[in-house]
């Protein structure tokens, strides 16, 4: 049926589903009296003669994708001066005061662990529980891209390059030595040190960390990232996800600039532990290959300062196909390992125990998430070590991860990105630990002289050890482990040039390579102010950094809430749910049963939207129009035409400061390097 021209501009009305989202101009059911039919009627013809922005009401905006905006890209001198200056003055005072800033850090870390852990523990689940009410709620249907718009990628694809995201340097450090701890030191209270009821509490333990809670925290900054990039037009930053809360204006202005500024830092300290960890794992594989005794710090800071040359050549070459390339044949060699593991280890042994194991976790799952100082010191200690750790850990890197999953989840709906982005990753995790973790632990039940009191960075060539082919496996262990670093550099540096040049899709090379090497410089400061203990110091600075992300993802939720209360889908489906509700009514009481439905002009202050402001500015002034200068300017959104004939292609001749590394190439910019850990 059509719908004459004039509803266009014409605010229907009707009385609000029970349960309604509360959109503004929607009349709360504790709120004041209805206003009287007339009344209604005088603020309709009052509301008349104020347009909708380009004649469209706010329940038929398709959406709009950040590549059709007039954007005007440029290095903003306040987030990455601020921000590289105290990058710039951390690296200075590692390096010529280490001491200091380790006592420093390790009082930051109790304070923060004691103080704020909660907070911590607390976001994880609750996010997670967000995350579930967000993919099975109405707002589930709500794509991530404008109407009718298609995904990107295959749905292989799509999984696949979710899986890359799953696995990395984190894999191969903690996959055998963080079961076969829980193993030998259970969590208090739960087992007995190396039973059988420990070695199934050890695997969902890891399962646990690695898991939902884990994958929430990315989902949620992906999913926020995507909505506001590709179906409310914002450039994809961090701070324009809280235009909702803050405004436009205060969202370009300095609250805006923080929130960009924490994202990077947490950016910074959450990979730069990563690449300190790929490092530390590196020079313990040179080591076990080359019979040579233990690294100093020296020689670790020159593996890092090697890493780092190839990704700066990478980074400023345009061999962006060839990294691809690299990368592609690294996941491979990494499923490979996977599978060599599994196929000559103990495989009889991991199909008994990771179904029993995922079992256990799923079973365990509330108890998991409740463990901590509450249960007393001992719980307390556990959870500021491992779990406190893990959370501020996922939070550092959810810039980075969201943006990717932003970017390869275009044309999703938000129920489809849910599931798959909750129990993918998670599925990848449990396979990868449980095949690790589980031949550590079974060779420890055989008798092997294998330990988690050993140098963690040690393990995953001691497995190897046990199994045939010790003399080439390790050599591809170190390749796999070195190429995650020189792509983790690359994508992670991408990221943070983009959110210090106002999200610009292709950041200039200076500012990519900048934060690359303010990466190193972090990474080297870590291992120093970690000393012999090199991981103690890497979860000291990552714990401290996260913190103001942590708050800033708690506010997160609020602003994406309101973002989707305001979408267009749900609008339209207010407005069907109170037009038919009308209709039914009215057509039994007058037609009994023999009545049809059509749709006409109803009197003014009768129809669907009687109790809705569709010219209230929340839910019109985001689909306005706006030029590089931000003045509003006209648009077609039936032809998809400016006013003054601006096309896409302008932007790109315009805002190009220097050539496209991936144009060199001939390789289209996106996705970027899947993240490591």
């Amino acid at each position: 049926m059509d719908t004459p021209p004039s509803s266009r501009q014409t605010p229907p009305s009707g009385p609000p589903e029970d349960g309604a989202p509360d959109i503004p101009g929607r009349r709360k059911g504790n709120g004041p009296p209805k206003a009287s039919l007339g009344q209604r009627a005088a603020r309709a013809l009052r509301r008349d003669k104020k347009p909708y922005p380009h004649d469209t009401h706010p329940g038929l905006v398709p959406g709009i994708a950040v590549d059709d905006q007039r954007v005007r890209y440029r290095t903003d001198p306040l987030v990455f001066g601020v921000a590289a200056v105290l990058v710039l003055a951390f690296v200075a005072w590692g390096v010529f005061s280490t001491e200091s800033l380790k006592s420093v850090s390790d009082l930051a870390l109790s304070w923060v662990v004691k103080n704020t852990g909660w907070l911590f523990s607390s976001l994880l689940v609750v996010v997670l529980v967000f995350m579930l009410f967000i993919g099975f709620s109405r707002y589930g249907k709500i794509p991530l891209g404008v109407d009718g718009e298609k995904p990107e990628y295959s749905k292989f694809s799509w999984v696949a390059m979710m899986f890359s995201a799953g696995v990395g340097i984190g894999l191969f450090f903690f996959g055998p030595y963080e079961p076969l701890t829980y193993y030998m030191t259970p969590a208090p209270g739960e087992a007995l040190p190396e039973t059988t009821e420990a070695l199934h509490k050890s695997m969902a333990q890891t399962y646990f960390h690695w898991g939902f809670n884990a994958w929430a925290i990315y989902a949620l900054v992906g999913a926020a990232v995507a909505y506001g990039s590709y179906r409310r037009g914002r450039v994809p930053l961090m701070s324009t996800i809280f235009t909702p809360l803050l405004g436009r204006r205060r969202t370009e202005g300095a609250a805006g600039r923080l929130i960009d500024m924490f994202a990077i830092v947490a950016t910074l300290f959450g990979t730069a532990a990563s690449l300190g960890i790929g490092a530390l794992q590196i020079g313990r594989g040179v080591e076990i290959v080359g019979g040579i005794g233990q690294l100093p710090n020296a020689a670790l800071i020159g593996i890092i300062a090697i890493l780092t040359a190839a990704f700066i050549a990478s980074a400023v070459s345009g061999v962006s196909r060839g990294i691809r390339m690299l990368s592609n044949v690294n996941m491979s060699l990494t499923i490979a390992l996977v599978a060599f593991i599994f196929l000559t280890g103990p495989t009889l042994f991991l199909l008994n125990l990771i179904p029993a194991s995922i079992t256990e976790y799923l079973s365990e799952l509330l108890h998991l998430m409740s463990k901590g100082p509450s249960w007393g010191a001992e719980a307390a200690d556990f959870s500021a070590n491992w779990t406190v750790f893990y959370w501020a850990w996922w939070i550092s890197w959810s810039p980075f991860v969201g943006i990717f999953l932003a970017r390869i989840s275009r044309g999703r709906t938000l129920r489809e990105y849910v599931q798959y982005v909750l129990v993918v990753p998670t599925l990848v995790c449990v396979l990868a630990f449980g095949i690790f973790g589980g031949t550590t632990i079974w060779m420890r039940m055989q008798g092997a002289d294998i330990s988690a009191e050993s140098a963690p960075e040690a393990l995953f060539f001691q497995m190897l050890d046990q199994l045939p082919l010790s003399s080439i496996t390790p050599l591809l262990a170190m390749f796999c482990v070195a190429i995650f670093f020189i792509t983790s550099a690359d994508s992670a540096s991408l990221v943070m040039g983009s959110l210090s040049q106002r999200g610009k899709p292709r950041p200039d090379r200076k500012v990519t390579v900048f934060w690359g090497l303010a990466m190193m410089g972090i990474a080297v400061v870590m291992l120093l102010v970690g000393g012999n203990e090199a991981l103690s110091g890497l979860q000291n600075l990552i714990i401290v950094s996260a913190l103001p992300f942590a708050v800033i993802l708690a506010l997160m939720m609020v602003a994406f809430t309101r973002d989707l209360q305001t979408d267009p889908l749900i609008i339209r489906r207010e407005y069907a749910t109170a037009a038919l509700e009308q209709a039914v009514r009215t057509g039994i009481d007058e037609h009994g049963d023999d009545f049809a439905i059509a749709v006409k002009k109803a009197p003014q202050g009768q129809g669907a939207g009687a109790d809705f402001d569709s010219h209230d500015k929340t839910v019109t002034d985001w689909y306005q129009r706006r030029d590089e200068d931000g003045k509003p300017v006209d648009y077609d959104y039936e032809s998809g035409e400016y006013a003054d004939g601006w096309t896409p292609e302008d932007a790109e001749e315009g805002t190009s400061e220097e050539p496209d590394r991936d144009k060199d190439s001939g390789l289209s910019p996106d996705p970027q390097p899947s993240p490591v850990r």
